[in-house]
């Protein structure tokens, strides 16, 4: 290993760091590490923030590491304002803090409903402090508009329905999750919402929010003890502005195929980065658990000379909305296929999409062993027969041609 001594800076305790400080230690870095989190909470997990914490289900979800034992400085409550590059150093609150290679995990913000920020009574669903004081409101089975119909929106539905609450879900889209997935794909899952109870206004946009309610574009009044908004989430990098680190249109760290960032000796991962994906020919963001868990083996090996290594994983996500299990695999976008397995109307089905024949993306309702074969076939480029797939009988690896 060359330069034990390096001190390895890591900007965010979320998964993304967390898992850079631990892939460090067990690819056996033996340098310093700091782990700088904004909230003051011991590093903790997001997933159950909008299932069993929100319900009050759980009392924790921190990771159960001790930073001690893995010679992990934390360094928590702490929000770091700035960089310069030239002095490798941090701005923070509490003084400079030098570095030698420096790890950008700052994660994602959620997006606000303008004219919102700080209204009581108005919540996003992102943090631990989010989760904390949604939980009242579920306890109290309040009146609940939540603005977006995309994962995070479903998903708070879900347990609000659960909790006793009456919800009115708004989406500005013709659909649930239309920024995420196509039409012909998202359609059932609209119906999913009248089975919990919760009402679905589509083609609603949001006018005002006032004490009490959510005034729609038309002039509707919604009845809101509540209002969760779940419109979207960008890259937390606003405290990189003037650094000299490249970002994208969408504020993303445009980092490389080795998750590097354009300034020497830094490099980015989880929700807050970009990268090339060889496998679809263009620069994926992905905001999901199981990208901020595989990126950092990829950082770690790199701070420790291993310049082989390639980021090009297969994205993969899950959801549990309405009774359901949704998991997702691949990306679709260039996808020239779609081939359905099931019935989307009833309990378990699955929705292939293939280019040239070859299986790119999928998404599994209820069929965990189509995700868990498919997965592994779009990792392998596997060409399949599109009949075989359209029979939800024969699974999905008997389809390889």
């Amino acid at each position: 290993m060359s330069e034990p001594a390096r001190r390895v800076v890591v900007v965010g305790a979320g998964m993304a760091g967390v898992q850079t400080a631990v892939a460090l230690r067990e690819q056996g870095y033996g340098g310093a590490v700091t782990l700088i989190g904004a909230e003051p909470h011991p590093p903790y997990d997001r997933p159950p923030l909008s299932k069993a914490l929100l319900l009050g289900k759980a009392d924790s979800s921190a990771f159960d590491l001790d930073f001690a034992a893995l010679d992990v400085e934390l360094r928590l409550g702490l929000d770091v304002t700035g960089l310069r590059a030239g002095d490798r150093e941090l701005d923070t609150a509490a003084g400079p803090v030098p570095y030698d290679v420096l790890v950008v995990a700052t994660g994602a913000e959620p997006v606000l409903l303008p004219g919102t920020e700080g209204m009581p009574g108005v919540h996003a669903l992102r943090t631990l402090d989010d989760a904390e004081r949604l939980r009242p409101v579920l306890a109290r089975r309040q009146a609940i508009v939540v603005v977006g119909a995309g994962w995070i929106g479903a998903e708070f539905t879900t347990a609000a329905r659960e909790a006793g609450c009456a919800v009115t879900v708004v989406e500005a889209a013709d659909r649930p999750l239309a920024g995420a997935l196509p039409a012909e794909v998202t359609g059932p899952m609209a119906g999913w919402y009248g089975e919990s109870g919760a009402e679905l206004l589509t083609h609603a946009r949001v006018a005002a929010v006032e004490p009490g309610a959510v005034v729609l574009a038309d002039g509707r009044s919604l009845p809101a003890e509540a209002v969760v908004v779940g419109v979207g989430a960008r890259p937390a990098t606003a405290w990189l502005a003037g650094s000299g680190i490249a970002l994208g249109p969408d504020g993303s760290v445009t980092a490389d195929e080795r998750l590097r960032a354009s300034l020497p000796d830094v490099y980015a991962v989880g929700d807050c980065a970009s990268f090339p994906s060889a496998r679809y020919g263009e620069r994926l963001l992905v905001h999901h658990w199981d990208n901020a868990l595989q990126g950092p083996r990829t950082v770690a090996a790199q701070v420790l000379g291993e310049t082989e290594r390639v980021y090009d994983p297969v994205p993969y996500f899950w959801s549990e909305q309405f009774g359901r299990f949704v998991q997702y695999a691949g990306h679709h976008a260039a996808a020239d296929a779609l081939v359905r397995r099931g019935d989307p109307a009833g309990a378990a089905w699955s929705a292939v999409w293939l280019r040239d024949g070859v299986l790119v993306a999928l998404l599994a309702v209820g069929r965990p062993r189509d995700l868990a074969q498919g997965r592994k076939l779009i990792d392998a480029g596997a060409r399949v027969d599109p009949a075989r797939v359209a029979d939800p009988s024969v699974p999905l690896r008997g389809a390889v041609v």
